[in-house]
């Protein structure tokens, strides 16, 4: 299927956030994640906190191995606290809250890193194509570890395709492409269009999950990390799943669509890496794989 992406409008002063930390989204900003389905750049934790957390990724990821692959750190949160206490921190769901409302579940995250030279790649894609959610009451926030930025591989997107159906995507099963499948949308992407989320550390954005988007190879000498967390409202549902694990992160649930859980005790690193290796045997068994 061929032709080009069409774009919302993109002016700076409405994709923008207001990098005030833990402030509700106000209605400007609300209306312009509803026109271009993102918005960036919104204050998440200060610096010095997402380099403890980025230490934390890093040797979470060094315990994994060369081979792990991004879809094998999904749901990093049910077994490490860090991990958790981002999902639940107050100061992202004050931002999330704008999007969804009051009531909010930790459904999936995913830690994306990619090392210094790395020449991997995420190809345009939609999330909604691959998550088997009812609804479109869904966000992502992306919380960046380190510096995200053009040269290391910062998410691109297309502001207003999250307006468009799911679109027709192939499994390329590229090498050097993130996802495990290789999976890349069939429209053509005009690169005019196309707005970079250049981000500091302990900054977000936030994405709806039909937006397109992707991101390039990191060509720097360092590492860029970024944390994933995907929200939804308590009334979606995962279809064809039993009851998934997630957490009530603000709000109340009376649904009953996912099986709650605590914070996860704390272990010795490389027990939580084996648990969490178990768990995605079966959980990404049956879950698509979660793109970036």
């Amino acid at each position: 299927m061929a032709g080009t992406v069409p774009v919302g409008a993109e002016s700076d002063h409405r994709i923008h956030g207001d990098l005030v930390m833990g402030v509700s989204l106000d209605p400007q900003q609300q209306q312009a994640y509803q026109d271009d389905g993102v918005l960036f750049p919104l204050k998440a934790v200060d610096a010095s906190e997402a380099s403890v957390a980025c230490g934390h990724a890093l040797d979470f990821l060094e315990r994994q191995g060369p081979d792990a692959r991004a879809v094998d750190s999904s749901q990093v949160h049910l077994f490490l606290p860090w991990a958790f206490d981002l999902v639940t921190d107050s100061r992202v769901l004050d931002a999330v809250e704008g999007v969804l409302g009051p009531n909010i579940i930790g459904w999936a995250t995913t830690l994306f890193a990619k090392p210094p030279g790395d020449s991997s790649r995420v190809t345009w894609h939609q999330d909604g194509t691959y998550w088997g959610l009812d609804s479109t009451q869904v966000t992502t926030a992306w919380i960046a570890l380190t510096v995200s930025d053009t040269a290391n591989g910062c998410m691109r997107v297309v502001p207003g395709t999250q307006q468009l159906a799911i679109q027709p995507h192939r499994d390329t099963f590229a090498n050097d492409n993130l996802l495990s499948r290789g999976q890349e949308i069939q429209v053509e992407v005009d690169e005019a269009e196309v707005v970079d989320l250049v981000l500091q550390p302990g900054e977000m954005s936030l994405h709806h999950v039909n937006l397109v988007h992707g991101s390039e190879p990191n060509t720097t000498d360092g590492w860029r990390v970024g944390f994933t967390v995907r929200y939804v409202r308590p009334d979606v549902r995962q279809l064809g799943e039993d009851l998934p694990l997630a957490v009530l992160a603000r709000g109340r649930d009376d649904h009953g669509n996912y099986r709650l859980v605590e914070r996860p005790a704390e272990r010795p690193l490389d027990e939580a890496v084996e648990a969490l290796r178990e768990f995605n045997r079966d959980f990404l068994s049956r879950l698509m794989p979660t793109p970036e």
